[in-house]
């Protein structure tokens, strides 16, 4: 390592700041963010920069540097852009054996400050010695988004129970075990909800008898329409740390790949006409698997409580008190709307949008076409395939504009997304040269006039052909 990493306290204590200007203020930010009394010493000193140090009570030397400003401080940034005042700087706190940082350059500086991700008291620092600072924010980017906000909560949370856990359980090898049990499933995740209480009670119990704590949880999560990268940073984390998944054909094969590799797998999809697993077996297995202590996922495409069954599957769990969790996903309205070019309301045509299933438990198309027909609104129909020439007809004979516009999407968000488009009178019969097959999400209404002018996705299916999928 080119660096010994450290973190320093500076709490109370003063720390100087040399320079007036965005970077200045950036580095007073933090330092007064970790507890420091700032001093700050600039001969032009910007007024958000002076503002925020007066607010915090800190000292504003409104001059040039000068070397009795090292006088009682435990840390010196330099943040001018002034090289001569950068090495006197350098020089004078070295030889004061003060760790001094020279903003981006390391040649003059003790130590460097890295990128931050402050979950606090969780804080994760990462630096590449000054050699490649975009990559450093790059990484940290990548860090954000799988380090939850709440983490920091999380470990206020299990940081006041570690003596009671310490007097509980003798041996390091114990204490280890459990904590890594309690943070990688519900009393973790509870907290990460921000359901606190419920969180500090799960663990008092744990606590008290670890040994007897059986039960586990289950998390109903939404997998979005497909692409892997509309997953939810919760989603994600508890496909990491599952035991069980019990998941849809709905779920694209590329998210089953991001489900941890030793982790259960059970696949329960439903096709028409076709149930591998009745909907009674599946509730039940969520409950005979959380009762045996496992940690369960029960993935479903899209949003788990739009044409998901999600309330039939938790109603199940909650009549026995297990403990249960639900992540909504971006249902399939959205993504294929959003990946098609086709927003579902706007101004222009219309402020409302409704969501229907297209078929019943019989297999049916038996919607109430009264309304449909006659709403000023976007028009989404879940499961629709085989039923388009009845959707159709229907909406027509029930005074539905037969040139209204319709878009048929087939495996939507995916690279073999394709778009069909037409009207109420057309679409129906000239989807039969094109094979579709589902999963579909059909779209009714002025708004499917936009796609042409803004759509952005180009499927794989598209790339192809060299040109569009649209008939």
């Amino acid at each position: 390592m080119d660096y010994f990493p450290i973190f320093m306290n500076v709490r109370g204590q003063t720390c100087l700041v040399v320079g007036g200007g965005a970077v200045a203020r950036r580095k007073t930010e933090a330092l007064l963010r970790s507890g420091a009394s700032i001093r700050l010493v600039a001969p032009e000193i910007s007024v958000d920069l002076q503002t925020l140090v007066v607010q915090k009570q800190g000292e504003l030397l409104s001059r040039n540097f000068q070397p009795t400003d090292l006088d009682g401080v435990v840390l010196v940034i330099a943040a001018t852009d002034d090289e001569r005042v950068n090495q006197q700087v350098s020089a004078l706190a070295a030889q004061a054996r003060l760790p001094v940082n020279v903003v981006d350059q390391p040649d003059l500086s003790t130590f460097i400050t890295p990128a931050v991700v402050d979950r606090s008291p969780v804080v994760v620092a990462v630096s590449s010695g000054g050699k490649a600072p975009v990559l450093t924010r790059l990484l940290k980017a990548r860090i954000e988004s799988f380090v939850p906000s709440a983490w920091g909560r999380l470990a206020q949370l299990v940081g006041g129970y570690r003596n009671r856990v310490k007097q509980k359980l003798p041996t390091l090898q114990q204490r280890n075990r459990f904590w890594s049990d309690v943070l990688q499933g519900p009393v973790a995740e509870l907290a990460l909800a921000g359901q606190v209480d419920q969180s500090e009670a799960l663990l008092q119990k744990r606590i008290e008898d670890p040994s007897a704590f059986s039960t586990g949880a289950v998390y109903l999560v939404g997998a979005g329409p497909g692409d892997p990268d509309l997953l939810t940073f919760r989603a994600l984390r508890l496909l990491q740390q599952a035991d069980l998944v019990v998941y849809d054909r709905l779920v694209s094969p590329q998210i089953i790949e991001l489900i941890r590799k030793d982790a259960e797998k059970i696949y329960v999809g439903k096709q028409r006409s076709e149930h591998s697993v009745p909907q009674p077996q599946i509730n039940q297995l969520l409950l005979e698997q959380a009762q045996a202590g496992k940690i369960v996922v029960r993935l479903k495409g899209g949003d788990p409580f739009i044409f998901g069954r999600g309330g039939e599957e938790i109603a199940t769990l909650a009549a026995e008190k297990i403990p249960f969790q639900v992540v909504p996903g971006i249902t399939a309205a959205s993504g294929c709307a959003a990946y098609a070019g086709i927003p579902l309301t706007h101004r222009d045509h219309t402020q409302m949008v409704v969501f229907v299933t297209g078929h019943l438990k019989d297999n049916s198309v038996n919607l109430d076409w009264q309304p449909l027909a006659h709403l000023d609104a976007t028009l989404v129909i879940y499961m629709g395939l085989i039923g388009l020439p009845v959707i159709c007809r229907e909406l027509i004979a029930h005074g539905k504009d037969p040139q209204t516009p319709i878009a048929l999407i087939e495996s939507g968000t995916l690279a073999s997304q394709r778009v069909f488009t037409g009207t109420l009178a057309t679409l129906s019969a000239e989807l039969d040269q094109y094979h579709v097959r589902a999963p579909t999400l059909i779209i009714i209404g002025q708004v499917v006039g936009l796609k042409d002018q803004l759509e952005w996705f180009q499927s794989r299916a598209e790339q192809q052909s060299g040109g569009s999928a649209e008939s």
